[in-house]
Order: C-alpha cells, then sequence, then structure tokens
C-alpha cells in the first residue's frame, strides 16, 4: 500500500497566517475531509504522533489538523507553528463562530467531519450551533464551553455526532457529555482506563471507534 501524502503549509486566516497539515490518501478520491483542532498542551503534530492522520488517510479521508496559535489553543511554542497568532476571545470563553468559519473557508474544506478535544470546544461549539452546515459531522472530544449552551440550543442541531471521552476524565468527561447528549443525532465512544487525552491513552480504540463512525455517515 502506498504511503498517505502528508504537506504542510500556512493559510492567512482574518489576519494572522496559521499552520497547516494536511494528509490525503495515496491514491483513491477522499471520501470525506476531516478537520482536526487540539486542546491546550498540544498541537497540530499530536495528531500526527498518535497516528491519527495516517490512520484516517489510509482508510480514504482527507485529514487536515490546523495549528493554533499559543494564545489560541496550544501553548506549546517548542511544537507551536502558529505562536504568534492572537486568540479571538479570552480562554475558556466562546470565541466568535466567524472564527472557525473563516479557517474552513480558507482551507477549502466544504462541510467537514471536526474533531475537537478540550479546550477548542471555544472555537467549534459556537460555530456548530450557529454554522451547523460547514459540519459533516462533530467528534467533540471532552470539549469545554458546553455548559454555555442550553439544552433547548442542542436540541436544534442534527449534525451527527459522536460524544468522546475518557472514564478517568474527572473533569470534562461526564460534564461535556451531560451537556452534548442533547444532540438529537449523538453517539457516545467511552474509552475505558483513559483520561482526559482519551486518543492518548487509549489510541487503538480511538481509532477503531472513530473510524466505524465515519462509515456510517452518507
Amino acid at each position: 500500500m502506498a504511503a498517505p501524502r502528508v504537506t504542510e503549509s500556512t493559510v492567512t486566516v482574518q489576519g494572522q497566517s496559521l499552520f497547516y497539515r494536511r494528509a490525503e490518501p495515496a491514491q483513491a478520491v477522499p471520501r470525506l475531509t476531516v478537520l482536526l483542532l487540539h486542546g491546550i498542551r498540544f498541537s497540530s503534530e499530536t495528531w500526527l504522533q498518535v497516528g491519527t492522520l495516517v490512520t484516517l488517510a489510509e482508510n480514504g479521508y482527507r485529514a487536515v489538523p490546523y495549528q493554533a496559535g499559543a494564545t489560541c489553543v496550544s501553548h506549546d511554542s517548542g511544537l507551536g507553528r502558529s505562536k504568534d497568532a492572537v486568540a479571538p476571545a479570552p480562554v475558556g470563553q466562546p470565541a466568535p463562530a466567524a472564527f472557525l468559519k473563516a479557517v474552513s473557508e480558507a482551507l477549502d474544506l466544504g462541510p467537514a467531519v471536526v474533531i475537537s478535544p478540550s479546550l477548542s470546544g471555544m472555537y467549534s461549539l459556537p460555530c456548530l450551533l450557529e454554522h451547523s452546515q460547514l459540519f459533516k459531522a462533530y467528534v467533540p472530544v471532552a470539549p469545554i464551553c458546553t455548559e454555555k449552551f442550553t439544552a433547548q440550543q442542542y436540541a436544534q442541531i442534527k449534525t451527527p455526532t459522536l460524544i468522546v471521552y475518557g472514564d478517568q476524565d474527572a473533569e470534562l468527561g461526564q460534564t461535556s457529555l451531560n451537556n452534548l447528549k442533547h444532540l438529537p443525532e449523538h453517539q457516545v465512544l467511552l474509552l475505558q482506563g483513559a483520561g482526559h487525552a482519551c486518543y492518548l491513552d487509549k489510541p487503538n480504540e480511538w481509532h477503531r471507534g472513530l473510524l466505524d463512525f465515519l462509515q456510517q455517515l452518507k
């Protein structure tokens, strides 16, 4: 099997330069595009290291992790490749929905599956609620800010959703589930023995559950 193609580049979003990667299937036309966000202690490099980029591309998906700035989502100046970017909102507060919409448009993604762990919920959730047409599906991984929106707001969203969390995540796992379960088209992937960054603790189970979910999408 030919290896997936992984490229790196930058894109300008709202006047700021953001770094991103793109992993493509080696031969076939991609089934879907998957946009991968990241948490505060991580970067787009995390998805490369844990194998999610290659796993998605080998299974026919285009994977696009973008690197938010140091003051946005990643505080890792060693890995952060967009570290001069300025956050569109204070950390922990919902960002304007227009920000992630602008990222999607700048990357020319079209409707995409959005994977959103931890702090990146401050970007993905406002965009989901205001621009759900940009989401082919939503994969929240114990994101923050779920309590900022009402059950009624969630109930209006028909986007297929895979709620992911680790059973050892005492901080955000159950809290995010309790709020996100109001999304009517949701499934739950509980990773046993995993903490907050459950995809790092149980990568095989994470990849298997993610691929099973993606294969259900039309």
